[in-house]
């Protein structure tokens, strides 16, 4: 328990909300992993690599709350499959993901979940002689299927499933309606959207940035807890949104089809030399 306690990193947000990520994953693709406490169920949103327990570091640093609580088992859920996000799955026994996804985490597909890690991104390997090459997603057999709509019932907060696809086509938002919060997964974070991926959709991303600059217009959004980066507040996402919208032309979306096209070359050439 002690390697996963020195792994991860933490701090509280208030209102229930924890921020926490790998420590010795250095890279752009580091993800935020949120846990998110209720008075009758916690979640946690995205699991990182799972290089370490995730549920071990809660327990050990109490973020769980006292072990006499009376409530549903931890949830974690995947705002969408890809690896730096969904690595971690395996350790839970109760998982949420889209349905537009389940099958490739419950076949543990590596190409779908965009497999992509290097040595010199794991800084303290997690065991010795650990490869990156040896990485893979764990093949997991969801047990919430989501949807456009769901609610995730916490007790006292309710979490709302948007269905969100443009990065990839099972991305997913949750909203706490009630405090305004949009965790966002890779959906919206402050820095480029990435739609160039193999699953990637352009139409869609303009769609999906369509109903996030409505949520701001109606006010119903005031802190963005992205997949990655940095919180912002409801300004920064309609800029963000806002932006998309505009510059994904005809020009764009030429460049972006290339970019799909290498990536999907070299994510297959790189599955296919790590026996995925």
């Amino acid at each position: 328990m002690s390697a996963a306690v020195d792994w991860y990193a933490h701090k509280s947000l208030g209102e229930g909300v924890f921020w926490i990520q790998e420590r010795f994953y250095e890279s752009g693709n580091r993800a935020n992993i949120w846990l998110v406490r209720g008075s009758h169920q916690d979640v946690v949103i995205d699991t990182g690599l799972g290089l370490r327990s995730l549920p071990d570091y809660l327990h050990a640093k109490g973020l769980l709350g006292e072990e006499s609580e009376r409530k549903n088992p931890l949830l974690a859920i995947a705002t969408h499959v890809h690896f730096d996000h969904s690595g971690g799955l395996y350790q839970f026994g109760q998982v949420g993901v889209h349905r537009a996804e389940a099958d490739a985490l419950a076949s543990g597909d590596n190409f779908e979940t965009v497999t992509w890690l290097s040595d010199s991104e794991v800084v303290r390997p997690p065991a010795p002689g650990w490869r990156a090459r040896h990485f893979r997603v764990q093949a997991v057999q969801p047990t919430h299927i989501l949807q456009e709509g769901d609610v995730i019932d916490l007790g006292d907060r309710q979490l709302t499933v948007m269905h969100m696809p443009g990065h990839s086509r099972g991305s997913i938002c949750l909203h706490d309606k009630e405090r305004k919060m949009l965790f966002s997964g890779d959906v919206a974070y402050d820095g480029s959207m990435i739609d160039w991926l193999p699953y990637s959709r352009i139409s869609d991303y303009v769609s999906t940035c369509e109903r996030l600059v409505e949520l701001v217009d109606k006010g119903q959004v005031e802190r963005v807890l992205p997949g990655h980066f940095n919180t912002f507040g409801a300004e920064r996402l309609y800029r963000i949104a806002s932006n998309y919208i505009s510059n994904a032309g005809a020009c764009h979306r030429l460049s972006m089809g290339a970019m799909k096209s290498i990536a999907s070359l070299a994510l297959r050439a790189a599955n296919s030399r790590s026996g995925c």
